[in-house]
Parts: structure tokens; sequence; C-alpha cells
């Protein structure tokens, strides 16, 4: 499955009556599935779920636990990257040299990877003895 279409049609059904910034996500597990998540807002702003932690949700919902590409889109004049919480969440499942697709609904696309969206990440080796 395309990651962009499936992003792109996932957005259409995001939940954000307050900001009106729709934003959809796709992610490719390492067997190849694709699961996917929008944003949904809430009245207490702060309690709002982003699309990518919506996304990561449904691959470990179905028992996968590693992300081969991640792909997020959003209305407007540049790509947006996913905020820094999502940066963390795709870390703890995806390595360093995934492929982080940003686009807008438009078509411009900008590619980066996970290390350099999320330097010096924390992990799983911070938490050993």
């Amino acid at each position: 499955m395309d990651l962009r279409k499936a992003a792109v049609e996932v957005r259409e059904r995001a939940y954000a009556p307050y900001s009106k910034f729709k934003v959809g996500a796709a992610v490719r597990g390492a067997s190849g599935a694709v699961y996917v998540g929008c944003n949904v807002e809430n009245a207490a702003y702060p309690e709002g779920t982003c699309a990518e932690a919506g996304a990561v949700a449904a691959m470990v919902a179905a028992g996968e636990t590693r992300i081969a590409e991640a792909y997020v889109v959003a209305e407007g004049a540049k790509p947006v990257s996913p905020c820094g919480g999502c940066r963390q969440k795709l870390s703890e499942f995806g390595s360093g040299d995934m492929r982080v697709t940003m686009a807008t609904t438009a078509g411009a696309e900008q590619v980066s990877t996970l290390a350099d969206l999320l330097p010096g990440a924390f992990g799983p080796g911070q938490l050993e003895d």
C-alpha cells in the first residue's frame, strides 16, 4: 500500500474542530503492513492525540513493534514535521536511518531520517545499569 495515499485518506477523518489543522500519518511496519492515524483534538487542548501516535498505536495493537518507514501529511505551505513527542514515539520503534517523509496535501515533500529529526534520541540504552 502507498504510504502517501494512506496518510492523505486518513487525514480526511481527523477530528480537528478547534485548530482546523488536520494531520494524517501512515507507518509501514517491518512486515510491510501499513498502519494509519489521524489527529484527534479535545476541548481540553493538551488531551488531544497526534496522527503519528495513532498510527504507532494501531501498529502495536496489531502486534508489530518495528517501523520501517513513516509518512506525515498536513495542509500548509511547507511540510510539517512530527512534534517532539511523536519523534520520540517513532524512535521507540524505528532505527535512526528510518525514512520519514513530511508532506503537504498539495504534494510537496521533504524526506529526512529519524536521526536527523531527533539527534541524541533517548532510548532503552539510557535505562540500563
